[in-house]
């Protein structure tokens, strides 16, 4: 049973009456529902879940439970979320060729799902200003295949002055005071009080105001909270709405279970009615928040004062050699490659000895924290290249021949480290599989030995 704060339940039987607010408590005490998505980049591939439970209105998303060490996880064809959560990147409206920002990316749910609506066509920037949390972003992004993403690892007051006005759609899944998200992370109670509600609101607004910024005139802005709070949720959007003349879209979503803002909760704008409240008594996810934004077309913000601090010891990337060149393509030439990577050899660049092909061209001087631009094709070593990791996950996305595929038992032993013995022709690196879902590279010696290349961070 959670422990809510008396100032919680006051709060809360004073804004929903009572016997709703009954309800709410009760929900809370329930247990959560989970949920996944499943990945409409990767080939088209048999997977062992339940698929008969489908998340109202959202694509490829379904009800039930996902394990971490399973072949559909590992291979970036599931995505365990909580359903509620899926909302946001559903409501943005992204279609292939955007230009995209997620802003508060980690760990990646929403992301990923931009990313799958973009189909790797146009920019996917995914930033997290927390080092730690932009480990799990990236690897997330990696996995999901996505091929046209930067991710960066900054603060806000860098970003803004590289992208002015730049992006078409702007999300921002703000860090709150995660009321919704009380049942799953019961610590969350020891941090609530009035004040931090109102901490919180401020740091949205310092966030909103920076994305603003970045947002091109007539752009949407996505703005979501896991929180049930007024103060971090209607007041902000008025508050868009009345700083930056910001007017509020509906969302398109129809399921009745799904509830609507409420005006009287902030300045009676009437418009608020098109926001989307998720309550746990709803049956849909856990506490969530969501609202489509759109800034005016003559909106402008001013012009923004770049500052920029000396890089230590990087060197620019440069062009490929034909040398480099034939050296990649003796691996490259024996797969099947998507569409971005077909002219990898005018695309492609190398920085210490790490072979890219950008998603986007960076100023010079933009001096941005870059944790990953556009695919990672691998390493050049002494007269020799191994392929990367995310290479491989963006392969699977297309039919391979060169695939050998592992039992679950050489699968798991694969998984910790180890090397397996494999009955194939095939020599040299190749792609790894298991249940036909590919999810790393290997090299299979002349003994028909597999030698290990699953990257050692994410080693189970």
């Amino acid at each position: 049973m959670l422990k809510l704060p008396t100032s919680f339940k006051d709060k809360y039987n004073k804004l929903l009456g009572t016997e709703k607010a009954q309800d709410l408590f009760k929900a809370m005490n329930e247990d959560s529902k989970k949920a996944f998505r499943v990945n409409s980049l990767k080939a088209e591939q048999e997977i062992s879940y339940n698929l008969t439970q489908p998340v109202p209105d959202i694509s490829n998303a379904y009800y039930g439970e996902v394990a971490g060490e399973d072949p559909e996880w590992v291979s970036g064809y599931v995505y365990s979320q909580d359903p509620a959560a899926m909302f946001p990147a559903a409501i943005s409206g992204v279609k292939p060729g955007d230009k995209v920002l997620d802003l508060c990316a980690a760990p990646g749910g929403k992301t990923t799902a931009l990313g799958e609506q973009l189909k790797n066509e146009g920019l996917l920037v995914a930033n997290e200003i927390s080092a730690t949390r932009s480990k799990a972003l990236r690897e997330n992004i990696e996995r999901w295949g996505i091929s046209n993403t930067l991710i960066t690892n900054e603060s806000l007051e860098r970003l803004a002055p590289v992208f002015p006005e730049f992006f078409d759609v702007i999300l921002v899944d703000a860090p709150c005071s995660g009321e919704g998200m009380f049942r799953k992370n019961p610590d969350a109670i020891d941090y609530w009080s009035l004040n931090y509600l109102l901490t919180c609101q401020q740091r949205q607004k310092d966030i909103l105001a920076e994305a603003v910024k970045m947002l091109m005139p007539g752009g949407r802005l996505v703005y979501s909270t896991c929180t049930f709070s007024p103060e971090e949720d209607e007041q902000i959007v008025s508050w868009l709405v009345g700083q930056y003349h910001f007017s509020i879209l509906k969302t398109g979503i129809k399921d009745e279970r799904i509830s609507l803002g409420h005006p009287e909760w902030a300045d009676d704008n009437p418009e608020l009615v098109n926001t989307l409240r998720f309550w746990p008594q709803d049956g849909i996810g856990e506490g969530q928040f969501a609202a489509v934004l759109q800034k005016s077309n003559t909106a402008s913000v001013p012009k923004i004062k770049k500052k920029h601090r000396k890089k230590k010891g990087n060197r620019a990337a440069t062009c490929l050699s034909q040398n480099e060149q034939e050296l990649i393509a003796k691996v490259l030439d024996h797969y099947s490659l998507p569409v971005g990577l077909i002219d990898w050899r005018k695309k492609a660049l190398v920085r210490k000895d790490h072979v890219f092909v950008p998603v986007i061209s960076l100023p010079v001087r933009s001096d941005l924290h870059i944790l990953n631009n556009g695919v990672e094709l691998g390493i050049l070593k002494k007269k020799r290249f191994e392929p990367s990791h995310q290479l491989a996950e963006v392969l699977g996305q297309i039919k391979q021949e060169r695939v050998v595929d592992l039992s679950i038992e050489d699968y798991r032993k694969y998984l910790h480290g180890e090397t397996v013995k494999v009955k194939s022709k095939l020599r040299g690196f190749i792609l790894v599989s298991c249940q036909r879902l590919i999810f790393s590279f290997g090299k299979v010696a002349n003994n028909e030995v597999l030698k290990n290349f699953y990257p050692k961070g994410l080693r189970k």
